[in-house]
């Protein structure tokens, strides 16, 4: 039986990660995210525009082939008035994210810490949540760190003052091997430094905390 128009233009978020090309949870946290525009039917299934996931395809398909990608928000800053350090983790492995987020959380410091699962993820969050400061893996599928960080440092000025700081497996060589990353990116080896991690953002916070 053919499917009516309505049909054809919805798609199950299976379908989305399928057409997408990506894990079903990633579809899932663009969702909760609000990246991806959804609804729930009455038996409580959500539901993705094809126009979304179309138009998702077309900014992916841009931000892998280095064209210019515009990063919305990225124009009109939205700092904090409560004098939280705003920070964006973007880590592939979610058992390790979720480890940033439970070590974070107990430092117990005033952080609006936002997720992300890769580095095209990273940049549709960009705009939106304008971090102070972006701790990254290299290694992610889909867009790496290497290309995240250059699409950040050479194509928007509205990020220059975000501090980047890398946490990976791969060693001062193989980095130099793949390129380098720009000058003033502070690098971590894993296993991830926590404590570390937690003197750069205490530091990172009183400065915060004395401009205001």
């Amino acid at each position: 039986m053919r499917k009516s128009a309505t049909n054809d233009d919805v798609l199950s978020t299976r379908e989305a990660a399928e057409r997408l090309g990506v894990a079903l949870r990633t579809v899932q946290l663009w969702v909760e995210a609000g990246v991806l525009p959804a609804w729930k039917t009455a038996g409580g299934h959500r539901r993705i525009s094809r126009a979304a996931v179309e138009r998702l395809i077309g900014e992916r398909r841009a931000a892998l082939s280095g064209e210019p990608l515009r990063i919305a928000g990225a124009e009109a800053p939205d700092r904090s008035s409560d004098g939280r350090l705003k920070m964006m983790v973007v880590e592939d492995e979610p058992d390790l994210l979720r480890l940033f987020t439970l070590v974070i959380a107990g430092w117990h410091l005033p952080i609006e810490l936002t997720p992300a699962c890769d580095g095209f993820d990273a940049l549709l969050r960009m705009g939106r949540h304008r971090p102070d400061l972006l701790v990254t893996d290299l290694n992610m599928p889909g867009m790496d760190g290497f290309r995240m960080i250059a699409t950040l440092r050479g194509a928007e000025a509205a990020f220059d003052a975000m501090e980047i700081v890398v946490v990976t497996a791969l060693s001062e060589a193989e980095i130099a091997r793949r390129g380098g990353l720009p000058a003033g990116v502070r690098v971590f080896h894993k296993p991830v430094p926590f404590d570390a991690l937690e003197a750069l953002v205490r530091e990172r916070v009183a400065a915060l905390a004395a401009a205001v």
